[in-house]
């Protein structure tokens, strides 16, 4: 029998081939049902293959009641062999056993499992290889990497088996993949240092960090930017973190804003040093750097450098003010600090190197900043998941490669998303699908505010990482739809998908912050705290049937579907359901109540003294009532989070309010109820009616229901206000056939995914209806103009074109990429120019 290979596949396929090949294969037993799971392994590994054998032993724990136990070599069910401490003698007896020592030894951080009589035999390029290989095999028995923090219990197996024919081979795609811990100051923070470890204010303790390092372990990432805000002790503060960060293989690095390992905002003390000024001050400067390289030399888990310097939070360098003067001044600091590294830690061109033209030191590069070959070049995106730039051809072929720096949480303009990560999987995709394949895999780090919070999309980021090949365009949902399975059961996860896959395209429509449709940072002499008040939505509560009401529809049936699948999942995963579905589900629909239901208020409220004024008040009551209700609901599903679920190992850890900004408070209303008036509201209120989606006299497609396409043109799932965003190459098109009914003056409105021109260039497309000559537009936006802006905000950037006199009868559009990056949503052709609403009303906006 030929035997069955997995190549670079992540563990959700491996585990689907090696279950539907057992039936026609011989099985081997490594877990009987009586006696524990065994294991041999050399005596010189790195320390990782402990950590990781800690952890697998735990997990077999969990699955069989027994720990798993070290053996004799000839006698345990798993061997492991890490390749790069192993005798020549192992060497060729692996060869002769037929693993392919030489293709493995090629891969980063690979590992290779194979079956072999009645052993299972996993071997790892490295000590990380290793590790992951073993943790395989904690996945292949049911073990998700979510189950410390996603209480992700395993179910109990009475039989372990494998394949006889089982074989995999994996490498990471990425050499370095990892997540930065940002904006913690609501979430990861006051849970470490408040309820897990309690401790001095500020602090994530030794014991998160090893949590932390063991999930990162089990999503076979490699690296962290460890968290730096105000408030935050600083990561080298920490007795024990870097040590324990190397013993689990870690590798540390830090953020745009910290130059070689050091953390500004907590470890530079202007009272002791003077000014951060590399100009006036650059002897205090260099010997602050080189006091962490000191202490990092010979890290076991490995440093990553952060080169470059800006002021001690992100601010602009100190003591330069004209282009000219940063540009020298940032040269020399590049080459000064080639210098320290050289002297204190060894050769530069063999230590990772990172510097991320971000901000202004983007254009300070652009003007011809020298940085080493050997320097990796990051690229950021904009804070909202689209990818501003890329390494271009020149910068593909530099020694250092590039890397990647995405958001899947951010604080800031124009407007923070910090209490649920709700990122669309069909973005992350694309962005670093095209990160990728711009040679862009050397670094890819990706800012949470919460491991836990961000979970399935961090899972998402760290697969691609993993393996660039384990989703595609056309196979993300059943990529999401295998992580639901694994985690809630195959019953569970079918019935959760269809409403989980229509929550992210609510989400992706507004996300749940952005509800309120204020924003941050904006002048404080206008705005108490910078931030602008909650204002109505663009929801209308008359546009398309109603839509306003049918989003609130929409949301509803989602939660009702998470009440139903709630019982299809095994009593010991409810706290497990309650973080990761049940939560953020009802809390976002609470949330979009509050919301709408208080703009319905307001807009009743609205001053008038005609005739009928008095009426409406049973409606408005009602309506504040329900925002009310929503409100408390909230507030109850929070405190469950923190105070009930699992019982209280989650305590602090999720805020509904973080930076207490306008769109987290209560609502604003016209006139408040008290809690009796709203039960009492709400017993009497009529019971509504559907509002399904009414056309009005326009036509409406989304991108992926086209008639022609040109080669390379690809819908990618869970993408956009349409779930299926067609992403066009340049010179690409799409052809649509349309019919209108009536004469008449007409718009036509194209919505598409607010992609940035990552290769510097623009960003254009054309549109053409009947032949007509194409009209030209770009999607370039000034980073932060008022443009950008709403176009994050809605996630879709739309241009709009009149057509005088459109007559009655068939059309043809088309919709053509002039540049790459382009990615068309929906489109609407509409006989009123001046309509107030927000969504398209397509089919799948139900």
């Amino acid at each position: 029998m030929t035997k069955l290979k997995t190549i670079g596949r992540t563990a959700l396929t491996v585990l689907t081939v090696a279950s539907m090949t057992t039936a026609t294969a011989a099985e081997v037993e490594w877990y009987d049902g009586t006696k524990a799971v065994t294991y041999s392994v050399q005596k010189n590994t790195d320390p990782v293959v402990g950590i990781a054998l800690q952890m697998f032993a735990s997990d077999m724990e969990a699955v069989t009641g027994r720990k798993a136990v070290a053996a004799p070599e000839s006698s345990a069910a798993i061997r492991l062999v890490e390749l790069d401490k192993a005798t020549s003698a192992v060497r060729k007896k692996l060869e002769k056993n037929g693993v392919p020592v030489d293709e493995l030894e090629g891969k980063t951080d690979g590992f290779h499992i194979s079956v072999e009589g009645s052993q299972v035999t996993i071997v790892g390029t490295n000590g990380r290889g290793t590790a992951y290989g073993l943790l395989e095999m904690s996945r292949m028995a049911g073990v998700s990497p979510w189950v410390w923090w996603g209480d992700v219990v395993p179910e109990r197996r009475q039989r372990l088996t494998i394949d006889s024919e089982f074989e995999t081979l994996q490498g990471a795609s990425v050499e370095y993949r990892g997540i930065f811990l940002n904006d913690e100051d609501w979430s990861l923070r006051p849970w470490s240092y408040g309820n897990y470890e309690p401790g001095k204010f500020g602090e994530i303790g030794p014991k998160t960090y090893k949590k932390v390092f063991q999930l990162l372990l089990r999503l076979r990432a490699n690296a962290i930017w460890p968290g730096m805000h105000t408030g935050t002790v600083a990561f080298f503060k920490i007795k024990g973190a870097k040590a324990m960060a190397d013993s689990c293989g870690i590798a540390i690095g830090t953020s745009h804003c910290e130059p070689l390992l050091r953390n500004n905002v907590d470890e530079w003390d202007t009272k002791e040093r003077g000014r951060f000024n590399y100009i006036t001050n650059k002897d205090a400067v260099q010997q602050y750097w080189i006091e962490r390289l000191n202490e990092v030399k010979g890290s076991a888990g490995g440093n990553m450098f952060t080169i470059g310097m800006r002021g001690i939070h992100d601010g602009s360098m100190e003591g330069v003010k004209t282009m000219d003067e940063k540009f020298q001044a940032l040269q020399q600091v590049i080459d000064d600090q080639q210098e320290l590294l050289g002297k204190y830690i060894g050769d530069p061109e063999k230590q990772t190197q990172v510097f991320v033209p971000y901000k202004e030191v983007l254009e300070i590069y652009e003007r011809g900043l020298k940085v080493p070959d050997y320097v990796t070049l990051m690229w950021c995106d904009d804070n909202y998941g689209y990818m501003t730039r890329l390494s271009d051809e020149a910068e593909q072929r530099r020694s250092g490669g590039g890397g990647v720096y995405y958001h899947l949480s951010y604080w800031g303009r124009p407007h923070d998303y910090l209490w649920l990560t709700t990122t669309q999987p069909g973005l992350i995709y694309n962005e670093m699908r095209a990160a990728y394949d711009h040679n862009v895999r050397k670094i890819w780090i990706v800012n949470v505010h919460d491991p836990k919070v961000a979970g399935y999309d961090l899972e998402l980021f760290l697969d691609m990482a993993w393996d660039i090949n384990s989703v595609s365009a056309s196979t993300i949902a059943d990529h999401y739809r295998a992580w639901l399975c694994r985690q809630f059961g195959n019953e569970a996860g079918n019935k959760l998908y269809p409403a989980m896959h229509e929550f992210y395209r609510l989400c992706g429509e507004r996300r749940p912050e952005f509800m309120g449709w204020s924003q941050t940072e904006l002048s404080k002499a206008t705005f108490d705290r910078g931030l602008s008040p909650v204002r109505n939505t663009q929801f209308s509560t008359t546009a398309f049937g109603g839509e306003l009401d049918r989003y609130l529809e929409r949301y509803a049936g989602v939660a009702k579907t998470v009440g139903e699948a709630e019982a299809l999942v095994r009593p010991e995963l409810k706290d497990a359901y309650f973080a990761a579905i049940k939560y953020p589900v009802l809390a976002a629909e609470a949330h979009a109540r509050k919301m709408l239901e208080a703009q319905r208020a307001r807009q009743m409220a609205n001053g008038s003294t005609t005739k009928g004024m008095l009426d409406s008040n049973p409606a408005l009551y009602t309506a504040v009532a329900k925002s009310q209700k929503a409100y408390e609901e909230i507030r109850k599903l929070t405190e469950y989070y923190n105070e009930r679920m699992s019982g209280g190992k989650w305590n602090r850890s999720m805020n509904m309010r973080p930076r207490d900004l306008p769109v987290h408070g209560a609502p604003l209303l016209p006139t408040m109820l008290t809690d009796e008036e709203v039960d009492e509201w709400l017993a009497k209120a009529p019971v509504g009616k559907a509002h399904p989606v009414e056309a009005d006299g326009t036509v409406t497609r989304n991108a992926c229901d086209y008639q022609q396409a040109t080669e390379g043109a690809q819908p990618v799932e869970m993408l956009g206000h349409s779930m299926n965003a067609v992403a066009l190459p340049k010179g690409g098109t799409l052809t649509y056939t349309f019919t209108t009914a009536k004469d008449g003056d007409a718009v036509l409105r194209t919505a598409l995914i607010p992609t940035q021109p990552n290769d510097k260039g623009d960003i254009r497309f054309s549109v053409s209806v009947d032949g007509a000559e194409p009209t030209v537009y770009t999607l370039k936006e000034k980073f932060r103009s008022e443009g950008w802006k709403q176009n994050v905000l809605r996630g879709q950037a739309v241009r709009t074109l009149k057509l005088p006199g459109l007559a009655a009868g068939s059309h043809k559009l088309e919709i053509k990429a002039l540049d790459n990056h382009i990615v068309v949503d929906q489109w609407m052709v509409d006989y009123d120019a001046d309509r107030k609403f927000y969504l398209f009303p397509t089919t799948g906006e139900k």
